[in-house]
């Protein structure tokens, strides 16, 4: 009888233990050196990483897992410590494999109970090869083979840990900071890259493609764009230009010239903008305010391109609007904490008055030097000066390293489009209704539609905003969108430029000013008795006369003669 009682109780021990073998077995995932494999961690799950039958020529390797926006938690023990682990959206370990090692297995979890799906890789390197982050002196871990980025509006930052020469299984690393020799780790260089994701693509594939692509050495040299190369006497940091909205994957590359050996950091990815935020998050990323400011912008600036020098006032009005907007949105910026809509607003209010402004000057003075030669030239130098600067000719070092540098040779680009328009003032006030008019388009498409050229203009502005933006790459993605907007700009330009010069080409240069014409109509009237208008009656007097019209009834005229019986 007892041996039927301790039957069931057998039986649901051996189903108990054989359902922890199975969701052990379900929690772990196979790697194979060098193939990607993707991973989902469910809530309060620990998936184990294991890659095994590794070659004995292979001295350490790196596990790196990628995530969109979620964190993942890559830890040596199945659980996390402090300086065993870490928590980021793409977070990598090494290990220094011993002598007779075959196999190795990491730990992936959920930080957060929520279900996170990523993607992995494990690369081998050789005990010749360089050890990324192995002379770690900040962060967490001993060996830390991670770039950190910290972004906000203006610049994106990335750092990482210096790296180490390699060295055999089982032997000791060489010191770090005993000597600088050429025998030591400060003969190692740094090569940065970046690797620019589809514009206007937040999906998480177009993610998962990009690291396929660029996460081992030979994909980022192939694919990416080398940026700098730093050497170990350099501060292990740099800064880029943020670009809210497209998705950059930063890669370090540490070489050893020595032994024409490299070793890759693990690559990290940043949309400079979050996933979570409800109120501007990258799905919502463009603002109301800005997509109305931009938008009659863009109108305005077609009806320019080609019109603007037959409507002479309505041009003028834009000009001076777009140099007072702009004028006033730095200041506010610089000297209140106003919010972005607010400021928007106030710098769209004061760039009416200041296009008001311009015109009651034409209207008053009639000077074209004053308005066309100045404003209006100003206003192309600066655009023509904010594309040079926005080519490669803008990063190097000397403009990066020295603001007064850089503002000198930006002002002289800006005011030497002037000086055409003293010879030609019409030719360059129609040629700046065609350029400037086409890129406000421009940047009416970029209010809906990502495109880089938006950044010719926005890169100045954040160096006027931000005192450190000097230090920045500027560096931005051209891809189908920036040439199809290239080509928009371009036709538009020439369309208005030559449209406008063949109707304008009988006409007189400019319009004459509305004052300076009554006041020379009322000096003719005063002068010319013969001219009928000399005795026509003042304004006074017929208002006067229409008044006592209104008030005063008048007697008919001629003869009455009494009838005739």
């Amino acid at each position: 009888m007892s041996r039927w009682i301790w039957f069931p109780l057998l039986l649901l021990l051996l189903l108990q233990l054989v359902y922890e073998v199975e969701t052990q077995v379900e929690n772990r995932v196979i790697f194979l050196l060098g193939r990607f494999q993707n991973v989902s961690i469910s809530q309060n799950e620990t998936v184990q990483a294991v890659v095994s039958t590794i070659p004995s020529e292979v001295a350490f390797i790196t596990l790196q897992f990628h995530t969109q926006h979620r964190n993942a938690t890559m830890s040596y023990t199945r659980m996390p410590g402090l300086g065993l682990s870490l928590t980021a959206v793409d977070s990598g370990l090494v290990s220094a494999l011993r002598r007779a090692q075959t196999s190795l297995t990491l730990f992936l979890s959920s930080p957060d109970g929520n279900t996170v799906a990523g993607t992995g890789v494990i690369l081998s390197y050789s005990s010749t090869d360089p050890v990324p982050g192995a002379c770690n002196m900040e962060f967490n871990l001993d060996i830390d083979p991670n770039i950190y980025i910290h972004y906000n509006l203006y610049e994106t930052t990335i750092r990482f840990a210096p790296a180490n020469l390699g060295y055999e299984r089982d032997g000791a690393p060489p010191a770090c900071d005993q000597s600088t020799g050429t025998d030591t780790r400060w003969r190692l260089q740094y090569d940065i890259y970046q690797y620019f994701l589809p514009e206007n693509d937040l999906s998480e594939h177009s993610l998962f493609t990009g690291f396929q692509a660029v996460a081992d050495k030979q994909g980022m040299m192939e694919n990416g764009k080398r940026v700098m190369m730093l050497k170990s006497t350099d501060v292990s940091s740099m800064v880029f230009n943020s670009i809210p909205g497209q998705g950059i994957i930063y890669s370090v590359i540490v070489r050893d010239p020595l032994l024409n050996t490299s070793a890759s950091y693990v690559p990290a990815h940043t949309y400079a903008c979050s996933f979570n935020s409800t109120l501007d998050s990258c799905q919502t990323l463009g603002k109301i305010s800005t997509k109305i400011f931009f938008t009659i912008t863009g109108l305005a600036g077609l009806f320019v391109c080609f019109f603007g020098h037959r409507f002479f006032k309505c041009e003028l009005f834009c000009m001076g609007f777009s140099f007072a907007a702009f004028f006033f949105f730095i200041l506010i910026t610089r000297t209140t904490e106003l919010d972005y809509d607010i400021r928007l607003a106030l710098s769209a209010m004061l760039g009416v008055v200041g296009g008001i402004i311009l015109v009651m000057i034409w209207w008053r003075f009639g000077s074209v030097v004053a308005v066309v030669v100045i404003v209006v030239g100003l206003m192309l130098g600066f655009l023509l000066a904010s594309v040079v600067l926005f080519t490669p000719l803008g990063d190097i070092d000397v403009f990066r390293k020295s603001d007064a540098v850089f503002w000198v040779t930006f002002c002289c680009v800006t005011l030497i489009v002037p000086l055409f328009f003293v010879r030609w003032p019409r030719e360059g006030n129609i040629t700046t209704c065609g350029i400037v008019g086409a890129y406000a388009v421009v940047l009416a498409v970029n209010a809906y539609i990502y495109t880089s050229l938006s950044y010719i203009t926005l890169n100045i502005l954040k160096r006027l905003l931000n005192n450190t933006f000097s230090a920045v790459f500027t560096d931005v993605p051209f891809q189908t969108i920036d040439y199809v907007m290239i080509t928009v700009w371009v036709v538009l330009s020439v369309c208005g430029i030559v449209l406008q010069l063949y109707r304008e080409r009988s006409r007189p240069f400019f319009p004459p000013s509305p004052y300076i014409m009554w006041q020379q109509e009322r000096e003719r009237r005063k002068t010319n008795i013969l001219d009928p208008s000399h005795h026509f009656p003042s304004l006074p007097s017929r208002l006067l006369a229409r008044v006592r019209q209104l008030t005063k009834r008048t007697e008919p005229a001629g003869e009455h003669t009494p009838l005739l019986l």
